[in-house]
C-alpha cells in the first residue's frame, strides 16, 4: 500500500529532493500536501505535475496562488495559508510521512505537530530540534513518532549506531558500546581563508559551497561553520549524548559523512557521494532500503580522504554552539536566532562574514537564558533574542 506524504518546504533543496525519489518509487509512495513560501510559480509546476490534495502558502500569496490555479485548470487542490495552514498538513490523518524541510525557526510548530500526531518525520530542519530538543524528543516519545534524522551527518550517525542504541535510557553518557560520535564537517568555502581574508568576503562567495547544493542561509551557516555548530546540538538530542562526546571533524571531501567509535577500538564510517537523495531514501524506507539515482562511490576515484581539527579562532561559532548546549535551556534557541538575524544583515550587506559570530555572542551575553519549559518560553526568547540581535546589526551599521 502506498504511502502519503506531505512535504513542508518543496520548493527548497531537500523538497526537490524529495520529489526525485518520490517520483522514482511512485508505486510506494504519493505527494499528500506541499508546502511553500515564497516561489509561487515552482509550486505551480509541481502542483500540475503531482497533484496534491492540500497546498499550503503565506496568506498574502493566497490569491495569487489561486489565480494561477485557475489559469492552469488546477481543480479539487485545496489551498490553507499561514501557520495553522501547515500545522493543519502537518498532523492530517491522511498523512504517513512528513518531511520537515522548512528552513529555521518556522518550521518548529508544524514539525512539532506532526511529531504530536505520531507520524514518521523525517528531519531536515535541524532549527526546530536545537530550539527545543528536549521537548521535542520527550513529545517523540510520548506520542511513538519516529523522528528520523534527514541531514546527512546525523543519518550517518544513525546507520552507524547499534538497533538497540534507542531502546535504552537517555541519560547524555554513550551506550551500548559507543563511545563517541565523529560529526564530519567540510570546512565550508574558507577552510584556508585567513582572518583578514574572511574580513573581506561577500554573501555570492559564502553562498558557493565546494560539495553540496543548498539554500542561501544553510550555505553561510556551513561557511561560517555554525552549521556544524547547530548540527552538535542536534546530535546531542537525537542521540541522547553529552557534548563532550561529540567531536568535530573537518573532512574536505565530505565522502565520510559521519563516524560513531565504540569502547573495542572500532570506527564504523558512512560513505558515500554527497547528494541528499541518499539519507532522504534511507530515512523514508527505513528500515529497508530503495533505489536512488545516486551513483555508488568510486572509491578509485576518491584516493584521498583528509581529516583536520576545526579551528574555532577563526570560526568561532562552532565553540559558540558547543558553549550553548553546555548552557542548555533556552540558549540554543537564543543562539539560533541571533543567528537567523545575522545571516540575513550580512545577506543584505548590512555586516560583515566576520561580524555574523559577533552578533550571535553579543546577544547571547544580553538575553537571559532560562528553562526551556514550554514551547511558548522558547518561542518567547527566539522573539527577544531576535529583536537584541537586530539592534546590534544596527548598531554595527552605524
Amino acid at each position: 500500500m502506498s504511502q502519503s506524504v506531505c512535504i513542508l518546504g518543496v520548493t527548497g533543496s531537500i523538497g526537490q529532493s524529495t520529489l526525485k525519489i518520490l517520483q522514482q518509487h511512485s508505486e510506494k509512495y504519493s505527494v499528500f500536501a506541499v508546502t511553500a513560501h515564497s516561489r509561487i510559480l515552482e509550486l505551480v509546476e509541481i502542483c500540475k505535475q503531482y497533484r496534491p490534495k492540500i497546498v499550503v502558502v503565506p496568506s498574502n500569496k493566497v490569491d495569487e496562488l489561486k489565480q494561477y490555479f485557475q489559469n492552469q485548470n488546477l481543480k479539487n487542490i485545496e489551498i490553507l495559508s499561514g501557520e495553522a495552514g501547515l500545522i493543519a498538513v502537518a498532523e492530517h490523518t491522511d498523512v504517513d510521512v512528513v518531511m520537515a524541510a522548512i528552513v529555521g525557526a518556522a518550521g518548529l510548530l508544524p514539525t512539532l505537530a506532526a511529531v504530536k500526531a505520531g507520524k514518521r518525520v523525517l528531519l531536515a530542519n535541524k532549527e526546530a530540534l536545537v530550539m527545543s530538543g528536549e521537548l521535542m524528543m520527550q513529545a517523540a516519545h510520548d506520542y511513538h513518532a519516529e523522528l528520523l534524522p534527514v541531514d546527512s551527518e546525523h543519518n550517518a550517525i544513525f546507520q552507524c549506531l547499534p538497533q538497540n542504541y534507542f531502546q535504552t535510557e537517555r541519560n547524555g553518557q554513550p551506550k551500548q558500546g559507543v563511545s563517541r560520535i565523529l560529526l564530519t564537517a567540510s570546512g565550508g568555502p574558507f577552510l584556508n581563508h585567513s582572518f583578514e581574508q574572511l574580513q573581506r568576503v561577500t554573501p555570492a562567495q559564502a553562498c558557493k559551497h565546494p560539495n553540496w547544493s543548498m539554500g542561501q542561509k544553510i550555505s553561510v551557516d556551513s561557511a561560517t561553520l555554525m552549521n556544524k555548530g547547530l548540527e552538535l546540538i542536534e546530535a546531542c538530542h537525537l542521540f541522547a549524548i553529552s557534548e563532550q562526546f561529540v567531536t568535530v571533524v573537518v573532512h574536505p571531501q565530505s565522502i565520510i559523512h559521519s563516524m560513531v567509535q565504540y569502547v573495542d577500538g572500532s570506527t564504523l564510517a558512512q560513505m558515500g557521494n554527497p547528494d541528499m537523495c541518499t539519507p532522504i531514501a534511507h530515512a523514508l524506507a527505513w528500515p529497508d532500503r530503495i533505489q536512488t539515482h545516486v551513483p555508488a562511490l568510486d572509491l578509485f576515484m576518491n584516493q584521498h580522504l583528509d581529516f583536520q581539527e576545526p579551528d574555532t579562532t577563526r570560526f568561532p561559532a562552532l565553540k559558540l554552539a558547543r558553549q550553548a548546549m553546555q548552557s542548555g535551556g533556552l540558549a540554543p534557541a537564543i543562539l539560533n536566532a541571533a543567528n537567523e538575524i545575522a545571516v540575513a544583515a550580512f545577506l543584505k550587506n548590512k555586516i560583515g562574514f566576520t561580524e555574523i559570530p559577533q552578533v550571535v555572542e553579543q546577544t547571547l551575553n544580553q538575553v537571559e537564558s532560562g528553562i526551556a519549559e514550554s514551547i511558548d518560553l522558547i518561542l518567547q526568547a527566539d522573539q527577544v533574542a531576535r529583536s537584541v540581535a537586530q539592534q546590534i546589526v544596527i548598531n554595527k551599521g552605524n
